[in-house]
């Protein structure tokens, strides 16, 4: 599923940045871009780092990432329509 549309980052497309290492929401950005434009996925995105990074180890702030992803993806589906 895309999460920003902006710069066409995937949620695929942010787990393979935590599996290759990426240990901050950050130094995500700082490698894809997302959430830098509009900032309208910017907490989905932030959510979506945080729940991957917990499952691979690399982010000990995690707790509740799975209810905060179902909060942020009705919030995109408003802004945005159904997801594909």
């Amino acid at each position: 599923m895309i999460v920003c549309v902006c710069h066409r980052v995937s949620d695929r497309d942010i787990v393979s940045a935590v599996r290759e290492g990426c240990s901050s929401f950050e130094e995500l950005q700082d490698e894809l871009r997302v959430g830098t434009r509009c900032g309208a996925c910017r907490e989905y995105a932030h959510c979506t780092f945080e729940l991957h990074a917990s499952q691979h180890g690399t982010c000990a702030s995690a707790r509740g990432a799975a209810k905060t992803m179902s909060i942020a993806a009705e919030q995109t589906e408003t802004l945005y329509g159904r997801a594909a």
